[in-house]
């Protein structure tokens, strides 16, 4: 695949990042395009390894060699195609994933791998630049109605496919405005919404039909979906924040994450927020209480919006720099990663436990700690408190970023009678089908807090799932990770 020496010949280019001081000002994406002659390049560093890893490493089984390869002979049509047979958006994925593919590159085992996420991404641009980028319609319809609650990246990636093979498709969503975490939650300046908002204009082309302000269990009773439609996919994500349930946690100025982020978002298409409700980081001291990629967008949010100070505390230790030998290759490496937001000012900080809050008149003005350290009994990890070790840090606003405990399913799960789990995720057996016949489920809803090429896959084998309950059968192609 591509040029059979090129991993000997060229190494790795990053992206480039637009300088620190210029992005912290705007809310404009900050990775720049790469020239056409280093991209070849890098594709050109996809080595015939044998067995491409990179495919089990991607969980919608990216025909990655393939169209590295075509890149690198400049057939960007050939390549556009074989990207999009296994992925609806895959220049959303080429600026979002953390490239779970790029860990399990073959070159990675002693090199840089390939920069297979930017090959990705370029991939995707050039089919809109192009004019590659048109409706699929189907052949004919079938006269079956399916309804698809959430329009996150499952629920997007499930419609179209649907759409594509002529069933009538509606998207139910809540929000105000289409995409789900892609709209809201994600920051502009990892993923502006023109992004996403040229793929929701390629679906209502192809006749999908999306419902805004629409929450299903609340305006729609789901047993109204049953009666109206063939079959019902749950695509609701997992949006329920894990909380702190700690002293002090009362008072203003302690926000979760996902509430902090998606005003941003709301704010930056126009919306409008009396000064009471803004939340904003300016001229503050802020801590973010999690260490992951949430905890990071809050970072790179409250650099923007002129944050005073900003610490990061995290509660498990400081990962290694490298790979260790309870994280081996091919598998995504427990190693530090520093992102795009803590390169624009952070104090990060590991082995710190949260234990309370305190303030004056009713807002936070304190966050107390104690570190920790670790040990393994009887192979689990166990932590414990470093007597002596507690800490007061002043601060202004703390934004919760720990995570999330799951789908709000509960109306839903009432009103269906679904059948949850232990994390309250929807139960989906192998072919996506709830305990209900003609309700599916996908995505976070199902597998927990996810990636996004997680929730694309599980979108699309959901689709083939539906399809073949509505037909009897199913031209929907089945993707490669299987």
């Amino acid at each position: 695949m591509g040029k059979i020496t090129g991993f000997l010949e060229f190494k790795r280019e990053e992206p480039y990042h637009r300088p620190v001081e210029e992005r912290v000002l705007d809310w404009r994406e900050f990775e720049a395009s790469m020239p056409e002659d280093k991209l070849r390049t890098q594709a050109a560093r996809c080595m015939d390894c044998g067995v491409p890893f990179c495919h089990r490493g991607c969980p919608l089984g990216n025909l990655i060699p393939d169209w590295n390869d075509l890149v690198y002979r400049g057939r960007w049509r050939e390549a556009v195609d074989a990207l999009h047979s296994t992925n609806n958006f895959p220049e959303i994925t080429g600026r979002i994933c953390p490239a779970p593919c790029e860990a399990a590159c073959v070159l990675s085992i002693n090199d840089d791998p390939v920069t297979i996420k930017l090959v990705e991404k370029h991939i995707g641009e050039r089919a809109f630049e192009e004019g590659w980028v048109t409706p699929v319609l189907p052949q004919r319809k079938t006269g079956k109605r399916v309804a698809v609650v959430g329009s996150g990246p499952a629920g997007l990636a499930c419609a179209q496919q649907l759409a594509r093979v002529g069933h009538s498709v509606t998207v139910f969503e809540r929000d105000d405005r289409v995409g789900g975490l892609l709209t809201y939650g994600i920051p502009d300046f990892k993923l502006e919404k023109w992004v996403v908002q040229r793929r929701i204009d390629q679906m209502i082309a192809e006749g999908v039909e999306f419902r805004t302000n629409c929450n299903v269990g609340v305006d729609i009773h789901g047993r109204e979906l049953l009666r109206n439609f063939d079959a019902v996919c749950l695509t609701i994500g997992a949006t329920r924040p894990r909380d702190l349930k700690l002293p002090g946690r009362e008072l203003k100025g302690i926000h979760f994450a996902m509430e902090y982020l998606v005003q941003q978002n709301k704010r930056n298409f126009g919306d409008q927020f009396s000064s009471e409700e803004i939340i904003s980081a300016a001229g503050k001291r802020v801590v973010v209480v999690g260490g992951g990629d949430t905890g990071s967008d809050c970072v790179g949010t409250a650099n923007r919006q002129g944050a005073r100070l900003i610490h990061q505390f995290q509660y498990l230790p400081r990962p290694p720099e490298k790979r260790t030998a309870d994280s081996p290759w091919p598998e995504w490496p427990k190693i530090l990663r520093t992102s795009y937001s803590h390169e624009e000012g952070v104090i990060r900080d590991w082995n710190v436990y949260t234990v309370g809050f305190s303030g004056e008149n009713g807002h936070v003005r304190r966050l107390h700690g104690v570190r920790v350290k670790w040990r393994f009994e009887h192979g689990r990890r166990i932590m414990e408190e470093i007597k002596g070790s507690e800490f007061t840090l002043e601060c202004d606003l703390v934004l919760i970023a720990a995570g999330f405990a799951g789908p709000e399913a509960d109306t839903l799960a009432s009103q269906l009678k679904l059948k949850l789990d232990g994390h309250g995720n929807v139960i989906g057996d192998e072919s996506y089908m709830t305990n209900v016949p003609g309700v599916f489920v996908a995505g976070d809803a199902r597998r927990g807090q996810s990636l996004v090429v997680w929730a694309i896959w599980e979108g699309r084998e959901a689709a083939r799932a539906i399809d073949r309950y509505l037909m009897g059968e199913t031209r929907l192609p089945s993707s490669p990770y299987i």
